[in-house]
């Protein structure tokens, strides 16, 4: 590219990098996407890492509860475009010691069946959500400053105090009331565990409530062929609007770009404050450098020669398992990792595509994704403490390994450069910090420079595979830089 060839450059190539892309595209603008890796799509690729032939791996997602629900890719409508997927009658599972497990159907009426006694209490939590599940998505997805018109009535407003209440209610040391039971606790607690933070507390809270609602309502659906493929169609469309993109370009500074009226980054706020320094105001270019990180996940991709033999056959139908154990458990592991040491039984978060998808298995051979939450830059080689962790609940498990690979947290940023020392989220994640995120302004997207705005997982509403901070920033973007107040349709055509 020569100086001065796009209206918009976008550096990185995640999904919420590809979300502006795509708006800005779509709204008419050249746009140019800059990727420091070979291949495109962050944490959403799917890779064949050269463990086992024609076994591909998805490099950090794999299980999707939002690519349906998020309110961006609901109108980019990934269905629309090609994108098969298929949502598991089970959509998580927390197995415990005893050969027993706690499991969360897409159906909540099986869920609270199957759970017996417990049963009841989840119903009593999760069942008034659902009466406006697409309106608390909003708000849990919401740029944190504005409220969604449609919970502006009478209606909306008690459905907002009925998710704050269970907040609340899971935020704090009273959290065991509303479940009594350990099936109920160690349930809600593995989703709770997402955020890789302390347990409980409001962030926590906020993330196993929605991710939990979405489950009872969209399900947990997963792409079929692996994460790519949401990647995949979302460059499709971007390529058919005119993007162009250029792979194998690590961005250092603003001066390494052609000249454009708009860059929107899809990095760390670290890194944005170096690709403009010099160019920021002083107090925004502090806010960033010192953003917070959080803890971290350390990763490993197996092969296996069949299935995982959990001692509860249920969870091996599931889509995402939640290794951990009991709710004290799981606590304690996340209080051992914020204090900087590595847990003897570490919470882990497993999905075995096979499961719903037949095509991942090749030669009889199958890909298992696993990764478990470690300290910040911890350089501890996790294999065998989540191959522990899974043999403690499924006995067997290490004789169906053939091979893994085996990432610790401080080489995560090598294929991600985002992942600094293993922060998947990009950036602490609190409750305070999904509203000031990464700095306290009206505006968090806009870096105070003209046309310079911040559009990954380091912005509200919070990290995962949405493409809604993208989006936000985008539409910020048209509007202050080329005066397009109108939000480019984003409909399949």
């Amino acid at each position: 590219m020569n100086r001065g060839e796009a209206d918009v450059i976008v550096v990185g190539s995640g999904p919420n990098g590809l979300s502006a892309a795509v708006t800005m595209a779509r709204a008419g603008l050249s746009v140019h996407v800059y990727e420091a890796q070979p291949t495109i799509g962050g944490g959403a690729r799917t890779l064949d890492l050269g463990i086992a032939p024609g076994i591909t791996h998805d490099m950090c997602s794999a299980g999707h509860p939002l690519a349906l629900a998020s309110p961006f890719f609901a109108e980019f409508d990934l269905r629309a475009r090609g994108v098969e997927f298929f949502t598991p009658e089970i959509a998580y599972a927390q197995p415990l010691d005893g050969g027993r497990a706690a499991l969360a159907y897409h159906d909540l009426n099986k869920t609270t069946d199957r759970l017996g006694k417990a049963g009841p209490e989840w119903r009593r939590f999760f069942a008034p959500l659902l009466d406006r599940v697409d309106d608390l998505t909003w708000l849990s997805l919401s740029d944190k400053r504005s409220l969604p018109e449609t919970l502006r009535d009478i209606q909306g407003l008690i459905s907002i105090a009925r998710f704050g209440t269970r907040l609340l209610s899971q935020s704090g040391r009273l959290w065991n009331v509303p479940f009594t039971h350990e099936a109920t606790q160690s349930l809600f607690t593995g989703v709770s565990a997402h955020t890789i933070g302390k347990l409980p507390s409001m962030a926590s809270a906020a993330t196993a409530t929605m991710l939990s609602m979405l489950a009872h309502s969209v399900g947990w659906p997963a792409p079929i062929g692996g994460s790519q493929a949401i990647v995949d169609s979302m460059v499709a469309d971007f390529e058919e609007h005119g993007g162009t993109m250029t792979t194998e370009a690590r961005i250092r500074h603003v001066s390494d770009m052609p000249h454009a009226n708009a860059y929107l980054l899809d990095t760390s706020a670290a890194d944005a404050a170096s690709i403009f320094r010099g160019v920021l105001p002083p107090g925004v270019d502090k806010a960033l450098r010192t953003f917070k990180h959080g803890n971290a996940a350390a990763k490993v991709d197996f092969v296996l020669n069949g299935p995982v033999p959990w001692a509860d056959p249920a969870v091996g139908r599931a889509g995402t398992v939640h290794v951990g154990g009991t709710r004290a458990q799981m606590a304690f592991a996340e209080a051992e990792v914020a204090h900087g040491r590595m847990p003897e039984h570490p919470v882990c978060l497993v999905s075995d595509p096979t499961v719903f998808d037949p095509g991942r298995e090749v030669g009889g051979l199958r890909p298992l994704w696993t990764y478990c939450h470690v300290p910040f830059d911890c350089s501890v080689d996790p294999a065998e403490s989540i191959i522990g962790q899974i043999e403690r609940f499924a006995p067997g498990f290490r004789d169906t390994i053939v091979d893994y690979v085996s990432i610790p947290a401080s080489q995560m940023a090598d294929h991600n450069q985002n992942y600094v020392g293993g922060d998947i989220a990009t950036g602490l994640v609190t409750f305070y910090r999904m509203m000031a995120r990464p700095r306290v302004a009206w505006d968090e997207y806009s870096l105070g420079a003209p046309g310079v705005f911040l559009c990954s997982q380091a912005t509200p509403p919070a990290p995962g595979v949405h493409g809604m901070n993208g989006w936000y920033a985008a539409v910020r973007a048209l509007r202050s830089q080329f005066g397009i107040s109108s939000e480019p349709s984003l409909a399949a055509t």
